[in-house]
């Protein structure tokens, strides 16, 4: 098979929107398919992505690599979840972890809204769904699908964090339709 966009020929080949390309060229490619015509008229000498192909680079996939072994030694690589800041690399818990205890009680102990709670503490209610969801205050670091132990301090224990877990999942189910 030829490349539709550098003329590589190769024997492994990537279909999209009907247009065979390499490996290289797949990754690149758009989602839109207006977008990817003119990607495809765009042509490029095969040559100049030879280093790819050599060493089989694939863009981000460094990054990724690194940022799961990260994650398996128990290291965050993002932004820190309300209640801790970052020292050294480690998440260190602030003053904020007591808002953040304070919102897993009352949520558990209430019969509030999310809405309500949201507007109690001033955050949104996306912002209150995802603390109330973060495994990282049961002192874990979930990246790419796979949980691990953090190496810092949890801010909630594992018996609260599950009860909201479960008053959550009968809290959000959906909504009968009326006919």
């Amino acid at each position: 098979m030829v490349c539709r966009k550098c003329g590589y020929t190769d024997s492994k080949e990537v279909k999209l929107f009907g247009s065979s390309l390499c490996k290289i060229c797949a990754t690149f490619a758009p989602d839109k398919i207006a977008d990817f015509q003119d990607y495809i008229s765009e042509k490029i000498d095969w040559k100049h992505l030879e280093t790819f192909r050599n060493h089989g680079i694939i863009p981000g996939q460094k990054q990724k690599k690194g940022m799961a072994r990260m994650a398996s030694i128990g290291r965050v690589m993002a932004r820190p979840a309300m209640g801790y800041d970052v020292e050294n690399g480690n998440l260190i818990p602030n003053e904020a972890s007591c808002k953040v205890r304070q919102i897993y009680k009352t949520f558990l102990n209430s019969d509030d809204s999310l809405n309500s709670l949201s507007k109690s503490f001033q955050l949104s209610v996306p912002g209150i769904k995802k603390i109330l969801s973060n495994r990282t205050y049961l002192g874990e670091i979930k990246f790419d699908g796979k949980i691990h132990k953090g190496d810092h301090k949890s801010i909630i224990n594992t018996e609260i964090f599950y009860a909201v877990q479960r008053k959550l999942k009968t809290y959000l189910r959906p909504r009968k339709k009326l006919n």
